[in-house]
């Protein structure tokens, strides 16, 4: 069998829309209050459903995301959390960084004693990535 030549020009310019991140919904999140300060206990908010896009190709990028934490007086509500997730949708945005400002705005409505944000990214071109945030920094 001889050498099969493809013309791949036509994917050049492809590009889907996306959104930047001034799409994302800070201003929805919301707490309430946590009504045993001084008696910690852990809270796990698994998701299989978050979406963004690569900010090169605007191609779908999908994750598991697992937010943990440890309230100091605040719970994160869960309405405004959903709504703050699904804004990620069409914007374009790395992975790492995704999973970076997902912990770094939760912090800063929830103020916990310590949070992690755990995403693992679906594989594309055969790779997965597992990116974890963690609220404080380990030294």
């Amino acid at each position: 069998m001889g050498k099969v030549t493809v013309d791949h020009s036509k994917y050049q310019n492809i590009r889907f829309d996306t959104q930047d991140e001034s799409a994302i919904l800070t201003e929805i999140l919301e707490t309430i209050p946590y009504e045993y300060p001084g008696k910690e206990v852990e809270v796990e908010i698994p998701t299989a459903e978050f979406t963004s896009v690569c900010p090169w190709s605007g191609l779908p990028d999908f994750a598991e995301i697992k937010i943990t934490f440890v309230p100091d007086r605040h719970l994160i509500e869960m309405k405004s959390l959903k709504y703050y997730l699904t804004s990620y949708r069409n914007v374009g945005i790395y992975q790492e960084h995704a999973t970076r400002r997902i912990l770094e705005e939760l912090v800063a409505v929830a103020k916990p004693k310590r949070m992690r944000v755990e995403a693992l990214w679906n594989p594309r071109g055969g790779l997965s990535t597992r990116v974890v945030a963690e609220f404080p920094e380990k030294s």
